[in-house]
This record gives C-alpha cells, structure tokens and sequence, in this order.
C-alpha cells in the first residue's frame, strides 16, 4: 500500500490509566508494530462496565475508574463499556460486548476508515471482533494468547464460536506452537495460523546495577521473585510452600489478586513469612530493577501460553525455573535460560531452584539468550501478514465486479 495500513486494535487486554499493567505485551507489540512506520493503529480496549468507583467495591471500582479515552505512547485508545453478568454471563459474553462496544468501532470508521481490525484474546474479545468485521465488511486478524484456547474451548458454546470466528478471520496468530496445535484441532486449517512469539523490549529490560538494586530493596543471600496475578493457577503458592526445603532463600512476590489473604496467610503457616514479601502490582518500568536483584524468576503457572516475565527476566540476566506447560518450553531451551520444573508441586519448584542454583548460567550468557527474543521478528511477521490479507482484499474486489459484470 501507498500508505501505512490503518488498523484498529480491539482487545479487553490492554492497560488504561486505572490498570497499567493490564496487558502490557498487547501494548508493547503494538508499540513496536508502530514504529515501524508501515502501521496506524488505533486502540478499542472495552473495559466492563460497574457503577461505582468506591474503592471499598474491590477490583470493579477500578474498572470505573477507567478513563473514556486516552492518549498513551502517541496512540489514540478509547474504552467503550459492556455489560459482564457475574457466574452466568461467559456464554452471552461475545454478543454483549458486541452490541455495547460495535458503535465505537463504527465512529472510528467515520472518522478515519481503517483497513483491518486487529483482535487480541480469542473469547470474548475474538468472536466480538469477528461480529463487527463481518458488519462492516473490514478482514480480521485474531492472536490466541493462551487461556482463550488451552481452558475456554472446554465448554461447548464457547467452543463453538471460537471456531466460527476462526473461520470469519483473514488471518490467526498464535504466540506459541503450543498453542498452535489446539487451534488446528479445533478444525482450523493449519495454513491459516501462523505463530509470532510475543517479545521483550531489550532496551527497557536490561541488566542494572545488581549490588545497588540489592541495596535499595535490602536483600541479602539468595533470592527468588515470583510474577503475576495472584490466583491458584499462577502457582504462588507451590513457591511458598517450597521455601521450607530452600533455607537460604527469600521470596519477592509481585502482582495482586483474590488470593493475596490466603497467600500471606499460607507463608505465616508454613513458618516461612518472614522470608516472604508481597511487593503488590509494581510499575512495569520498576520490573529490571527487582529482577537484576534476583538469582532466580519462578514461575509455577499451571497455564500460560506465552509468559512474558520469563523473556523479561533473562534480559536482565535473571535465569528462571518454570513449570513445563504449553508454551514456556519453547522459550526455555538452553542451559543458560534456567530449568524446567520436573513436576509441578513445591518439591518440583524446590528441586528445580537447586538444580539451578547448583550449576547457575553466567548472567551475561542469559542475557544474550534473551536477545533472540527482540520484538523486531514479531513486527516483521504482523507486516508480512496484514500486507497480505490486504493485498487479497484488493485482487478479490476487481474479481468479485468482473463476475457482477
């Protein structure tokens, strides 16, 4: 094309002023697309609707909080509301946020038209996206992240619409080959999916001063850091639990979440709490210096598809030992990278944690293992894509009015 494509990037996981680090690598790969010069994106990322923003009120407060539209990183993001009902509202999900959210997407169409809608998360925010490209006519492109294909086909509507959205779409990405195979087995022809590891920033994620990261958080001794949201499924709480067999070390947990109570609670039990600290959700950009203080990221998740926080640890030269599911295999494959975990329990993060410690990668050498890792792979495989499902548009518009004529 003459111009950049103009696109419309469409996904609940993106941060907004209230969530900052909701969904950061959606950003940051669309960040990264941008500068390359080739794209305009703009940014649909519906937020669900709640009343209130009374703090007391929990996570939902938030939600509320959430800013109409805003500017970040130079890209215009707007947050339309949907409706989400509690315990029965996963089946409904797709055509709510359709129907609340389409009329944003049609203003953006007024004001500007785009080319493409670029849709993150298979379910909701996949089948929503397929509903509005169908209406208005625009390709699709769809990125699998991970629990939208590897737990919510389990059920059978859900199943069964992210298998004609699938079908809808010009072209579907996954993050990982892992999570490839799922996506053919739901009778996707293999052809149409194409893989695009998720990145790191190396510039933002590099090794700091370890001795005065140490020193501002007062550490000593061995330390291990685990990332994420805290649910069961992020696995918290088999890193604690292995602290019993770990004498030496002391646990930094990053993130926030329902489970926090019983986590806190967990380390006072296990007679491990005060070698344990809830550090909350930190900024992004404070991530290198904690990690650069650590000798180890654990990840014990029972699901992720592609986990960002291991790249982003090893490019702070930080190795990591992780539970081998889905895609953190295909990003830990070397020595220098870490361990996988031989089962996922605390004896299995324990035994890991000394595997590692036992013979540790040089910290220079897990940094360059990360450097593979640059978005720039991503954004040349996204151009390759758009720029062909755009160049089919144009051949089949000509063809499509010869049959007419």
């Amino acid at each position: 094309m003459a111009r950049p494509i103009r696109i419309v990037t469409f996904s609940t996981l993106f941060p907004n002023a209230a969530q900052p680090v909701n969904g950061v690598f959606v950003e940051n790969r669309l960040r990264h697309l941008v500068n390359s010069g080739q794209v305009e994106a703009r940014v649909v990322a519906p937020v669900p609707w709640f009343p209130s923003s009374n703090p007391r009120l929990g996570k939902w407060a938030r939600y509320a909080t959430a800013p109409v539209h805003e500017i970040r990183h130079g890209i215009s993001v707007s947050h339309p509301r949907f409706p989400v009902i509690p315990k029965v509202g996963m089946t409904v999900a797709p055509a709510l946020m359709y129907l609340w959210v389409r009329e944003a997407v049609r203003r953006l169409r007024a004001e500007t038209d785009f080319d493409l809608i670029d849709a993150h998360y298979f379910y909701p925010d996949g089948v929503a996206a397929a509903l509005i490209a169908r209406e208005l006519g625009k390709p699709l492109v769809i990125t699998a992240r991970g629990t939208d294909i590897n737990l919510i086909p389990q059920f059978a509507l859900a199943r069964a619409q992210i298998r004609w959205a699938a079908g809808i779409a010009d072209g579907l990405i996954t993050v990982c080959e892992a999570l490839r195979h799922p996506l053919v087995a739901l009778g996707v022809p293999g052809t149409k999916v194409r893989v695009l590891r998720n990145g790191v920033d190396l510039l933002s994620f590099r090794p700091r001063d370890r001795a005065a990261a140490r020193a501002r958080l007062g550490l000593s001794g061995r330390v291990l850091v685990s990332v994420g949201l805290l649910v069961e499924r992020k696995g918290h709480h088999l890193v604690i639990d292995a602290l019993g067999q770990l004498p030496e070390a002391t646990l930094l947990i990053i993130g926030d979440g329902p489970e926090r109570g019983a986590l806190e609670a967990l380390a006072l039990t296990a007679g491990v709490g005060d070698r344990v600290r809830f550090l909350g959700e930190v900024a992004h950009h404070t991530l290198p210096d904690i990690y650069s203080a650590a000798d180890a990221l654990v990840l014990a998740s029972s699901r992720e598809g592609w986990a960002n926080v291991l790249l982003e640890a090893m490019a702070c030269g930080t190795p990591v030992v992780a539970s081998d599911v889905w895609g953190t295999k295909e990003a830990v494959q070397a020595p220098e990278a870490g361990v996988l975990m031989r089962e996922r329990s605390s004896d299995g993060v324990a035994d890991g944690v000394r595997r590692l410690f036992d013979a540790p990668p040089d910290r220079a050498a897990t940094r360059r293992y990360a450097e593979q890792f640059s978005w720039d792979m991503t954004t040349i495989g996204q151009l390759e894509l758009f720029n062909r499902i755009m160049a089919d548009r144009s051949a089949f518009r000509p063809a499509r009015q010869a049959a007419a004529a």
